[in-house]
């Protein structure tokens, strides 16, 4: 019901140095002057709530919507469930949380039992190192490129964990002040860990561990790349490590070889849950798992290099060889291939993905890594972790199945690529174009030409200059986005007034932004309300607001998308969030863009390919009508966010 992607951050000032002298440069100083996030009044939701449904439903249909959420906001339950709100927010204060933080973590993510394979995890392809790729000589085995790669970008993911863990990190900060540093605190010894009815997220900051999970060929170790007091070492240290576990792994026998039970951490939480829970009852199965919870990190080297296509290599980020040799549950791991290409899968539950991002995009700026090491510290030999069964055959019927089910939802993934090289953000600005607004109005076009109406369409908003903030959603289509498509491809309609309805929906959709980083959405406060019912409250008269067709119809997003810009270093995608939807990641860099189209194959609504055509087809058109008639014109046309 609720959509739970990688969010797009507002602007950061260009002189953040500036800036930050007013505040703390200590990491996590700041928080303490971070406002709380808002509890929206019943009355400004109910506004902004009915402008949302007037694209999406017909007169009739919406007049009755439109009556059901006038007499909730002016009922007596209505500002009872408005009080219960306040009264939560008064609780989870004294904890260090706001109304939201428990709620969506537990609804959004935890208590989701679907595998978070492709539904809730995100993946990202990596810029190539400054070496290059390499062509292997060997298959199946490891390279020597491959190793020093994954080598650097573990030490360099070392000195930023360390940098978290010394307040180090400078803190985000805009024009209107400091942002939430919380999520930093999720990144490293992170795990998501599949029990029932909710999964729980287990993390450590400090993040203390000296060792980190490596798996390779389906065998996982745990790999120490910090001293036993604390002792960095240099890249070659970390690289030696790598190179005793594989070929340690290389040279065992394929029947000594430990079953591939990472498999299971791709299938049904439920099924996943009852499994680990059998496996914990062995105090040596239990120690495996608290080895990998613990860990800093995963990283898996893949005994292959997967094909050179746009549309192929990102793939292998998302699950790998059919769920082979990952660890979903990881807060991230990193995963690099036989010719040293490389790239990034992720949780979503702790931290959302802009974060995690933004340290790779330090750790790629830095290659090769200049990591300064003690080279006289010894670090204990990598540790093939094992595993007990009581019955091996059960168990690799078990694991079957699981590969099984990871194959068909990876078969079913409709995943492409556009990278857009004709302009960038340059060429937008250039038209006095907010970037964002401009792949918006893209998105939205695109989806009326292409069906003829306009959809649901979400977007994500960071809200982190509160405390503890994550998201909040942007409801991109509105009256002005359906009257700007309608109006576009008419040819009876003035360029003149198309570009004037144009201008009217860029600003629909920066007012919603500004609304929405400022914690007035509509999304996380009907979510607040609708969570404060007893089952039986939710089934009487009283919650029809609720019970109309159209809050579901609103949330039910048939284009999902987030803003990752500028995406120089790494592009990636995430899984449509609806059966019958696509889920859109974009990132607008200064001369291109970069983008993915994801949805399923057997959803016959859509078709990755033919959307992804469509939407390059209106990049080209707006690119040639600024060209034309916007950016000739030194006046501002149409509203930044």
């Amino acid at each position: 019901m609720y959509s739970f992607r990688a969010t797009r951050l507002p602007r950061f000032a260009a002189d953040k140095a500036r800036l930050t002298h007013r505040y703390s440069t200590k990491t996590f100083s700041n928080q303490s002057v971070l406002p709380r996030l808002p509890i929206p009044d019943l009355e400004s939701t109910a506004s902004r709530y009915k402008r949302s449904l007037i694209p999406l439903l017909s007169s009739a249909d919406y007049q009755q919507a439109a009556s059901k959420v006038d007499a909730f906001v002016t009922s007596a339950f209505g500002r009872e469930l408005q009080g219960r709100l306040h009264a939560l927010d008064e609780r989870e204060a004294a904890k260090g949380y706001s109304w939201l933080d428990q709620l969506w973590l537990d609804k959004a993510y935890l208590s989701y039992r679907e595998p978070t394979l492709i539904n809730v995890n995100w993946w990202m392809q990596f810029i190539d190192g400054p070496q290059g790729l390499v062509t292997p000589t060997t298959q199946n085995t490891a390279t020597p490129a491959q190793i020093n790669r994954a080598a650097g970008m573990i030490a360099s993911l070392i000195d930023y964990s360390n940098r978290i863990n010394n307040e180090e990190i400078a803190p985000d900060v805009t024009r209107s002040g400091p942002f939430c540093m919380h999520q930093l605190k999720g990144v490293f010894s992170t795990t998501r860990i599949a029990a029932s009815p909710a999964d729980k997220v287990v993390s450590q900051c400090p993040a203390t561990a000296k060792h980190i999970t490596v798996m390779y060929k389906d065998q996982i170790f745990s790999v120490d790349v910090i001293g036993p007091h604390g002792q960095v070492v240099p890249v070659a240290t970390i690289a030696k490590q790598l190179q005793q576990l594989t070929q340690h792994v290389d040279s065992l026998p394929a029947a000594e070889r430990q079953l591939p039970v990472g498999l299971l951490t791709s299938d049904h939480r439920d099924t996943w849950s009852k499994v680990r829970e059998q496996l914990e009852a062995n105090p040596s199965n239990a120690r495996v798992l608290q080895d990998i919870d613990a860990s800093l990190f995963a990283v898996c080297l893949d005994d292959y290099s997967a094909p050179r296509e746009l549309d192929l290599t990102h793939r292998n980020y998302c699950h790998g060889d059919n769920a082979h040799n990952r660890w979903f549950d990881k807060g991230f791991q990193l995963i690099v291939e036989t010719n040293a290409a490389a790239g990034v899968n992720g949780e979503h539950s702790a931290v959302d993905a802009v974060v995690p991002l933004r340290i790779f995009d330090d750790v790629l700026q830095k290659e090769p890594a200049q990591v300064a090491g003690d080279a006289s510290v010894t670090l204990a030999a990598p540790r093939h972790l094992t595993w007990t069964f009581d019955n091996v055959d059960a168990f690799k019927s078990v694991l079957q199945s699981a590969e099984q089910g990871a194959k068909t939802r990876i078969d079913n993934l409709d995943c492409k690529m556009l990278h857009y090289t004709d302009y960038g953000a340059n060429f937008m600005k250039n038209s006095k174009v907010s970037p964002d607004g401009w792949m918006q109005m893209v998105f939205q076009l695109a989806y009326f030409r292409h069906y003829g109406e306009p959809c649901a369409t979400y977007e994500s908003a960071s809200t982190r200059k509160y405390l503890t903030g994550r998201t909040e959603t942007v409801r991109t289509c509105s009256e002005e986005t359906v009257a700007f498509t309608k109006m576009w491809d008419d040819k009876d309609v003035t360029m003149t007034d198309k570009l004037a309805a144009f201008s009217r929906a860029v600003a629909s959709h920066s007012e919603y932004m500004r609304a929405a980083i400022n914690g007035f959405g509509v999304d996380r406060h009907l979510f607040g309300l609708y969570l404060q019912m007893t089952p039986e409250e939710a089934a009487s008269e009283q919650a029809a607001i609720f019970q109309d067709a159209s809050f579901r119809l609103s949330q039910h997003w048939k284009m999902s998308t987030s803003n990752t810009s500028p995406g120089r270093l790494s592009w990636g995608a995430f899984g449509p969030v609806v059966h019958d939807g696509y889920g859109i990641n974009y990132a607008i860099d200064k001369e291109m863009v970069r983008l993915s189209v994801s949805s399923c194959h057997d959803a016959s609504e859509t078709d990755s390919t033919a959307f992804r055509k469509t939407i390059q087809g209106v990049l080209d058109d707006f690119g040639d009508v600024s060209q034309r008639y916007m950016q000739q014109d030194g006046e501002k046309v149409v509203a930044h966010t």
